[in-house]
């Protein structure tokens, strides 16, 4: 919601799209984002059903919300077959520790050149 109005509004359709990333508040934020034509979300309240997983928080926070309002928790979620908790606790480990198989920093200097390259463009778009 931005001033009162419902900018964008969303649904889960992983299932029905075959699309992991497709939680409701991915989909509302995208549709929000289109309709202010803008990557960002100042001035708005993100409404949700239930405390957004891992990955809707870190969309949530790069859309940068004034707040987030949800319902229920993330343990009423786990208990009803949501259970995000893996991703809890995957997310202080170190990248080869973690169950899916992780081969960190291949061609990390080649990386670094495009950031470096990055930071002295002269037109780019700052987020």
């Amino acid at each position: 919601m931005k001033d009162g109005r419902i900018i964008g509004r969303g649904n889960n359709k992983v299932t029905s799209s075959n699309d992991p990333t497709a939680h409701a508040e991915v989909v509302a934020i995208r549709e929000a984002c289109k309709a202010l034509g803008s990557y960002q979300l100042d001035g708005c309240t993100l409404y949700t059903s239930c405390e957004p997983c891992p990955m809707c928080l870190g969309a949530i926070y790069w859309a940068r919300p004034d707040r987030i309002v949800f319902a229920a928790t993330r343990t009423d979620a786990a208990d009803a077959g949501f259970d995000d908790q893996l991703i809890y606790d995957e997310l202080p480990l170190p990248p080869q520790q973690r169950r899916i198989p992780t081969i960190a920093e291949v061609l990390r200097n080649e990386a670094r050149a495009v950031f470096e390259a990055w930071k002295t463009k002269s037109d780019k778009t700052a987020y």
